[in-house]
């Protein structure tokens, strides 16, 4: 035990410089799981401001020592699965599996640290992330109904050093974590023209705005992942919607929020509903057999020409057969074609998408036409977002200041200006080069009066950073963002692998930030 022979005096000596020291820093990580004893070594060797370094420190110190006065194996017994492995080895050999990025993530998450090591030790170094959290919840779960005193029972704690406590409902384990369905007709809490279906909401007091927070992903998901995101964000439900209410294309979404519901209001004017009122000049060209009012949802790619040219083929005789209609129709659908002329179908225009979402002419123009595409396939769809924001004019006449994660294209921001909400302050958190371009345009363009400030990389957004942020700028009025979907959208069969896909794992970035920016407003 040389860790705790070396550090015999460390408390005395952090306990008689208190007044220079931020006790929230020791509280924090003791309530994530680490030794109080380790927890003061980490603090005088890195100091209290650098987080990311303490956490670092902590996880570099063996298992063993981080729980000398526990059993390290306990009992089978205290694991609620026979299908467990005995527990034969030590968790001195378990050191050797645990990675440290795991432990990194999970316990960035809000997972205390000795519930995340015996996840490990059970499913294994490599399991993913899903499943990790999964046993946690499971073990919770169990040990809340038996009363049994293990080490995965949960520890009351107050919230502390930039993460919150948020009430976990423990009910939902493995066997109903999939308990959010998609509705048929996705029109949310309620869109114009339709009644509302929801007309008041409880949100968790810990999660109630402001700070205000807005997070969209899409809708059809793998199993079980919109029952994640909603744990992480204080069990608030989702809404999910169709923009296909909105505009003349479809955009199955989820956004998952603390903003109020009552007196929401549309965007004007009212954008075209249908594909002959968005693009007039197809009405001509569109065969009688071509059903569709409504496109598609808009991708990042788009149909190639030699496609194009085959369903010209199919089509040119006039009266083309069952076989080649049922072809045609397939391809138009999944790739958004248009008929421009006779027998001759066309991708959209990264113009036509531009109107399409809700963005300005030329929003998108003077990047390539391939990133065009990209940047318009990632983006929110304007009027959607704004009939959920337009709650917001009210409470700030006078502007906000806005923290975007995952920006993309200033979605959000377009449509807080189209809401006429003035933005006084906006850190807009994004990597793309491109991306960060765009925006910048449409901000000199619009000759914006507040302050635009970059983030090119997430991970950089820290818990002194943020703080910083807050006392510059008296704190965020909302986080609104979304993570790259490419994880988890039904048309990506090769990586649709969940929320720890290497591009959807963000939204734990989004989760962290968001937590601590709750934390510090709450705690000023």
């Amino acid at each position: 035990m040389e860790y705790f022979q070396e550090i015999e005096n460390d408390q005395a000596d952090i306990s008689s410089s208190s007044s220079s020291q931020n006790p929230a820093a020791l509280d924090h990580f003791v309530a994530m799981g680490f030794n109080e004893k380790l927890v003061i070594r980490a603090l005088k060797e890195n100091g209290e401001e650098d987080t990311e370094a303490i956490l670092n420190t902590l996880l570099s110190y063996p298992v063993t020592e981080n729980f000398p006065s526990e059993d390290p194996c306990p009992s089978r017994a205290s694991f609620p699965y026979e299908e467990l492995s005995d527990c034969n080895s030590s968790c001195a050999d378990l050191e050797e599996d645990i990675t440290v990025d795991t432990l990194s993530r999970l316990t960035g998450m809000g997972y205390q640290y000795v519930d995340v090591v015996k996840a490990i030790e059970q499913c294994g170094s490599n399991a993913p992330l899903d499943e990790l959290t999964d046993f946690i919840f499971a073990s919770q779960t169990v040990k809340t109904d038996t009363n049994a005193p293990t080490l995965l029972t949960p520890q009351k704690r107050k919230p502390s050093f930039g993460s919150i406590e948020r009430p976990r409902k423990l009910v939902q384990s493995v066997r109903i974590r999939d308990s959010i369905n998609l509705p048929n007709n996705m029109i949310g809490f309620g869109i114009p023209g339709y009644s509302t279906r929801v007309t008041k909401r409880e949100i968790p007091k810990l999660a109630s705005g402001p700070p205000y927070f807005y997070y969209e992903n899409v809708a059809c998901t793998p199993k079980g992942v919109w029952d994640q995101i909603s744990r992480f964000l204080y069990d608030i439900e989702p809404e999910f919607v169709d923009s296909l209410h909105f505009s003349a294309a479809a955009r199955k979404r989820g956004y998952l929020h603390n903003l109020p519901i009552e007196n929401r209001q549309p965007l004007f004017p009212i954008p075209p509903k249908t594909i002959h009122e968005a693009l007039p000049s197809t009405k001509k060209w569109w065969p009688t057999w071509d059903k569709r009012e409504k496109l598609n949802c808009l991708l990042t790619c788009i149909g190639s020409a030699p496609l194009t040219e085959r369903i010209r083929k199919r089509v040119e005789s006039g009266t083309p057969s069952p076989s080649d209609i049922d072809f045609v129709m397939k391809q138009c659908k999944k790739w958004n074609l248009v008929w421009v002329g006779k027998y001759k179908v066309a991708v959209l225009e990264p113009s036509d998408m531009e109107m399409l979402l809700g963005f300005p002419q030329d929003h998108t123009r003077g990047v390539s036409r391939t990133d065009r595409y990209k940047a318009l396939g990632n983006s929110f769809q304007i009027d959607t977002i704004a009939y959920h924001l337009s709650v917001l004019k009210p409470i700030y006449p006078r502007g906000m200041t806005i923290l975007s994660l995952f920006s993309g294209i200033g979605g959000a921001e377009v449509a807080l200006h189209r809401l006429g909400i003035p933005l006084k302050t906006v850190v807009s958190v994004e990597i793309s080069e491109v991306n960060r371009k765009i925006f910048q345009d449409w901000w000199e363009q619009t000759e914006q009066p507040g302050q635009l400030i970059h983030m090119d990389d997430v991970e950089k957004v820290d818990y002194p950073m943020i703080r910083q942020w807050i006392t510059e700028f008296g704190g965020f009025d909302l986080v609104i963002g979304g993570s790259p979907c490419n994880n988890l959208a039904g048309g990506n069969r090769r990586t649709r692998d969940g929320l720890q896909g290497q591009h959807s794992s963000l939204f734990f970035q989004y989760y962290r930030i968001l937590d601590t920016v709750m934390y510090l407003m709450k705690h000023r």
